[in-house]
């Protein structure tokens, strides 16, 4: 499709270019330029897709600044600067420009559309953005966190993200369609907290195929963080210089701390792994592994905690049942 507007361009521009030529008895010549100058507009809509708008913005804003600089230096200088002198003011003028331009670019690397447009309203830049991840919304329990306060400010969800969201809901597959729904309704309920604002926004990045890696790229460009529970993404992403706010890190977090000695009831479940283990949860979902416990499957009991191990997945807490505990 593409490369049939740009073969329709590049006939236009050598038409046009071969009526002129023709009228001044030259239509080779103006085939010729017709065609030059389709190239470049072709080379120009390249060079322009691959600059992010932010940075031409401030590439011309750094530009008009240094030159700017450059006179308000050099313009005393006129009046009493020998002759020649014309050509250093000049010199010094183009290093300014040329200064504020690469500044220019460098600053506006991390504009967007949305910033430019807030800017041209005379609204304040946002901060602290973060970014929500299919993952994330499905999960649930970022609403929970935001209903009680512990998170505020601006939430992003690409447009990207929402489509994602979207193609689960309609799955074939009924577990796959009700996370979908899920994520949406949790989207929903987000929306209409007073305390938080969530937005959908255009912004993407075509030529990534992985919905990670967009996620990290516009991350990067807005300066936002990302609130996830991808282990996966989580790692990719602190490669990569962006923060993440990992919901199952925070969970891990507030757990209550148990700690060697201490004594609660748990209900035992299932048989453990070992000999004669017993598997009961607490109401965190922390698992307890209970030795000797296989005896009081189906039981409530009182055990005491012989040590706690953390892992990347959660943690876990050994224990023993009590009377075994203290006959010890």
């Amino acid at each position: 499709m593409f490369l049939a507007v740009r073969v329709i361009i590049v006939l236009i521009f050598a038409s046009f270019g071969y009526v002129i030529g023709s009228k001044h008895s030259e239509p080779l010549l103006g085939v010729a330029g017709g065609f030059a100058l389709a190239l470049l507009s072709i080379v120009f809509e390249y060079i322009i897709k691959k600059i992010q708008i932010g940075s031409i913005l401030g590439g011309i804003i750094g530009l008009f600044l240094g030159v700017f600089s450059a006179f308000l230096i050099t313009y005393p200088l006129k009046g009493v600067a020998p002759e020649g002198f014309g050509l250093v003011l000049f010199i010094i003028g183009a290093l300014f420009g040329y200064g504020g331009l690469l500044a220019g670019l460098k600053k506006g690397q991390k504009l967007t559309v949305a910033d430019i447009v807030r800017t041209i309203k005379g609204q304040a830049a946002e901060e602290n953005l973060k970014l929500l991840d299919t993952s994330v919304i499905i999960d649930g329990r970022i609403a929970d966190v935001c209903e009680s306060g512990f998170l505020e400010g601006g939430f992003v969800v690409p447009q990207f993200i929402l489509q994602e969201l979207q193609y689960i809901a309609d799955s074939p597959d009924s577990l796959k369609r009700a996370r979908g729904r899920r994520g949406l309704d949790i989207l929903h309920r987000m929306q209409k907290m007073a305390h938080i604002t969530v937005r959908i926004i255009e912004e993407d990045f075509p030529k990534i195929k992985e919905v990670d890696s967009k996620l990290v790229a516009l991350a990067k460009a807005m300066n936002a963080k990302i609130i996830t529970n991808d282990f996966n993404l989580n790692k990719v992403a602190e490669l990569q210089g962006v923060m993440v706010l990992n919901i199952n890190e925070l969970a891990n977090a507030i757990k209550p701390v148990v700690l060697p000695g201490e004594t609660f009831k748990a209900f035992v479940i299932k048989e453990g792994k070992e000999h004669n283990q017993g598997v009961a949860y607490l109401d965190d979902g922390t698992m307890v592994v209970v030795d000797n416990g296989r005896r009081v499957i189906g039981k409530n009991v009182e055990v005491t905690v012989t040590s706690v191990l953390q892992t990347t997945a959660g943690r876990m807490i050994f224990a023993k049942l009590k009377e075994d505990y203290e006959r010890e």
